[in-house]
């Protein structure tokens, strides 16, 4: 959600800072713009629409030298996507220029007394009143000012300063959404939101903490405590299609790579256990913890959904899953023996890093199922397992979705080997991991058939997603993508509330998605079946290879093969990811960025 880019160095800024904002582009963005210092001059260029637009601009204007800009790609939150309210933002005189995430809550009252105080606004958004606040407290000092300034604010920030009256000079803040500087050794310096903008250009980041500011100039690097730089782990080539036409298809067919990468080194087959080296700070807690609660957002949510079954069942430990826009506000009962768990592909989603700090206050164990190194949330938290998945590109998530799954089973194990699952059942899950890397690559297989389905079916309107027990999250989750990539109507259902309203839908135009995998429910589904078909719904129907009794009571079959009932909708969900996919490609749909949505939700 939005992106920062800056450059301080001995290079032109301006194609640093493109790249930056294409390589940051994956997060959903509707407007674009930069600042460039030129010879003691400030050059700003906004377009809206894509990428494309502000190139365009920048070809029909003169050629630009400046070692210092700033770039910023806009998630349109408050005001219209217009040029007039993309990123960056200045002040009254044209001194202090900004680029911005997140939110500032009180900005309504800021502006209203800056107004005031006679300062005009030429934007709709939040964001400018930071820069009107900076230009009141400017007195030559811009880390001075940005401090008074930031001491008025509410909200959520990750900001990129500079002033054309303190040169040479970029002074970044961070609060609630994440922030980063990269360093190359060579004396010059990178800001990002985002670590795969600057991949190429730095291999040391620092990454800032709430309420800690940093000035970069030309030659040092000064934060208010003092931190030690990291390895950047990201390559530069994650962010490459190599070869595929989407992001999306790419990371869809990673699948058996990411599961390998989860599992690696963590399977214990012959203990029928797992190791998992980043609960170890907390494993005679995890011991004495007799509640879990998950907390998650959007696809996440769905996997944590997914977990609770594992959990219960295998585990024996009662675990409830809330959405974490929810948690905070239902007054959860939290105490010692709750361990709270976020599971969040970016680390960064503001509402589920603020329901883990409530959880903290309640003196709650916090653990995290995160995929992205160095994140607010993993720092946030206790303990937690990483996921591993890799980079993930494509706004809607595939394989940190199954990667998810396959750490929830992992920690399903651990926490189960800890209390009364026998070293028999643990074994055997073990075994089935292990098997599903090889299953995924099988199901993979499975790409041109859907390919066909979805060419079949590119004109309906409204589908209807149907699952029980381990499957229910997959029917959301189905439903989710579809809407999510070819922006087509979809509802997820528990299959068995089909019949308690629903059911009047079904007719010949409302097609049925049903995940009816040969389970401890596969009976109860095939009723469910049944009734669709007496109401001449058409049915695909996701199922266990070897079923042939299925093909009679449907439309389209697509066969998984099998594995243990708990690690089926690792298998599931990936027909429904290839069929939002090619529903989107045919649609004519940009399946990589789809419409309005962000990859990282860092606002409330």
């Amino acid at each position: 959600m939005c992106g920062i880019v800056g450059y301080l160095g001995k290079q032109k800024a301006t194609p640093i800072l493109m790249t930056g904002l294409q390589r940051e582009s994956y997060r959903g963005y509707d407007s674009s713009g930069l600042i460039v210092v030129e010879k003691g001059k400030t050059v700003c260029l906004k377009a809206v629409g894509k990428l494309d637009k502000l190139e365009a601009k920048l070809k029909n204007c003169n050629s630009l030298t400046g070692t210092l800009g700033l770039g910023h790609v806009r998630w349109a939150t408050h005001g219209g996507v217009t040029e007039a309210n993309a990123h960056p933002h200045s002040d009254c005189k044209g001194n202090i220029w900004l680029v911005h995430n997140g939110i500032i809550e009180n900005y309504r009252e800021l502006k209203h007394d800056l107004q005031q105080e006679g300062h005009i606004f030429g934007s709709e958004t939040d964001t400018e009143v930071v820069a009107h606040l900076v230009e009141k407290f400017f007195h030559k000092n811009l880390e001075e000012a940005v401090r008074k300034a930031l001491k008025m604010l509410r909200g959520a920030y990750a900001l990129a300063i500079i002033a054309k009256d303190d040169p040479g000079k970029i002074v970044v803040a961070r609060l609630s959404s994440p922030l980063l500087i990269g360093i190359s050794g060579k004396k010059e310096y990178f800001v990002a939101s985002d670590a795969n903008a600057i991949a190429p250009y730095a291999k040391k980041v620092v990454n800032l903490d709430d309420n800690e500011i940093a000035v970069i100039t030309p030659n040092d690097l000064m934060i208010l405590k003092e931190k030690q730089p990291e390895t950047l782990e990201l390559e530069s080539g994650d962010a490459q299609k190599k070869g595929f036409s989407h992001f999306m298809l790419k990371e869809i067919m990673e699948q058996p790579d990411s599961i390998d990468s989860a599992l690696k080194g963590r399977i214990l087959a012959s203990a029928g256990a797992a190791r998992l080296g980043g609960l170890e700070s907390v494993k005679e807690k995890l011991r004495e913890i007799d509640k879990i609660d998950i907390i998650s957002c959007g696809t996440a949510y769905h996997a944590g959904m997914i977990g609770e079954y594992m959990l219960e069942e295998y585990a024996g430990i009662p675990t409830d899953v809330d959405l974490a826009s929810e948690f905070r506000y239902r007054k959860p009962i939290l105490d010692k023996k709750t361990a709270v768990l976020a599971v969040s592909q970016s680390g960064e989603t503001a509402d589920t890093l603020a329901a883990i700090k409530e959880a903290k206050r309640k003196g709650s164990l916090t653990l995290g199922i995160i995929n992205t190194v160095s994140s607010s949330i993993a720092r946030e938290t206790d303990a937690g397992v990483y996921n591993r998945a890799g980079a993930e590109i494509g706004v809607a998530s595939t394989k940190s979705f199954t990667s998810q799954l396959a750490t929830l089973a992992l920690l399903t194990l651990y926490l189960g080997r800890q209390r009364d699952l026998s070293v028999v059942v643990g074994q055997r899950i073990a075994k089935e991991l292990q098997k599903l890397p090889g299953l995924i690559k099988t199901t993979l297989t499975l790409d041109g058939q859907i390919k066909k389905m979805a060419e079949k079916y590119k004109d309906y309107n409204n589908f209807l997603f149907l699952g029980r027990k381990y499957n229910y999250p997959i029917a959301l989750e189905g439903a989710l993508k579809l809407k999510e990539i070819a922006y087509v109507h979809a509802e997820g259902l528990g299959a068995g509330e089909i019949k308690h309203g629903p059911i009047a839908l079904i007719d010949e135009n409302f097609p049925v998605f049903v995940i009816a995998p040969t389970d401890s429910v596969y009976e109860k589904m095939l009723s469910n079946i049944e009734e669709i078909k007496a109401r001449n719904g058409k049915i695909i129907v996701v199922a266990t290879e070897g079923n042939e009794e299925i093909k009679n009571l449907s439309e389209d079959v697509i066969y998984i093969p099998k594995t243990l009932e708990m690690l089926t909708p690792i298998l599931s969900v990936i027909p429904t990811q290839f069929f939002a996919y090619y529903m989107g490609v045919l649609r004519g749909c940009d399946v990589d960025k789809p419409r309005n949505l962000a990859k990282s939700v860092t606002v409330e």
